[in-house]
């Protein structure tokens, strides 16, 4: 074990971070606003939506998300429509071919997790709400949404963790995020074993973190649940 290469190596695999958190957070970020549109639409009672959500599910939760990122970054280019649009600007680019795969995929997964919390949702009190003369705008604005995101809080702590493990297959279409870096390191120092150490540790104190906020989140949506003193 080279104890001094795994110390020395440790500043430039942190020097992809910045690129892990990127990747998961806009990931994150835009998934999240795909995951609400496709469990609204699960739920909106139109057959053809409803069909076409549960195919992008099924599509996105049944394929490989490596395979996911290969299709958009080497497939989409072969199509002269997409060559000669305004999507090239970005699809040419690997960032954003990884964010574009990372979104979709966790769109797909982060729906499934809403709409089984909204469904969750105790009827009595929606029905509750209803006495009350409230619409269903603000019912499920100030009823549903809430529980709902309570609820799945626990399951999207998962997913959370998942994407910034799965952030690292970005490295196979040549982004330099943490196991870029360490994919490059191995290839100059042969030490596969020393640096592939350091950086799952380096993502395993990066779940950590999510981990803890996710759970500081619960403790703050849920103070009905804390002991009373």
């Amino acid at each position: 074990m080279n104890w001094e290469l795994m110390w020395d190596s440790v500043p430039t695999l942190l020097g992809g971070v910045p690129v892990t958190l990127e990747l998961v957070g806009l990931a994150l970020l835009f998934g999240a606003a795909v995951a609400f549109a496709a469990a609204l639409l699960r739920l909106s009672g139109n057959p053809v939506a409803e069909r076409l959500m549960a195919a992008y599910v099924f599509v996105f939760r049944g394929t490989p998300l490596l395979v996911q990122i290969f299709l958009i970054y080497y497939g989409l280019g072969q199509f002269e429509a997409v060559r000669g649009s305004f999507l090239w600007t970005f699809l040419r680019e690997p960032f954003w071919c990884a964010i574009l795969a990372l979104t979709l995929n966790t769109g797909a997964y982060t729906s499934e997790i809403l709409r089984g919390a909204i469904l969750s949702v105790p009827q009595g009190q929606i029905e509750a709400a209803r006495a009350c003369g409230m619409s269903r705008t603000l019912l499920f604005r100030r009823i549903v949404l809430p529980i709902a995101i309570r609820q799945m809080l626990p399951a999207y702590g998962n997913e959370v963790i998942l994407m910034v493990k799965a952030s690292s297959l970005a490295s196979t279409i040549t982004l330099l995020e943490i196991t870029g870096i360490a994919r490059k390191i191995i290839a100059q120092t042969f030490a596969v074993f020393e640096i592939f150490i350091v950086a799952g540790s380096i993502y395993l104190l990066l779940n950590f973190l999510a981990s803890r906020l996710i759970r500081y989140a619960e403790w703050r949506m849920t103070p009905y649940l804390r002991a009373r003193g």
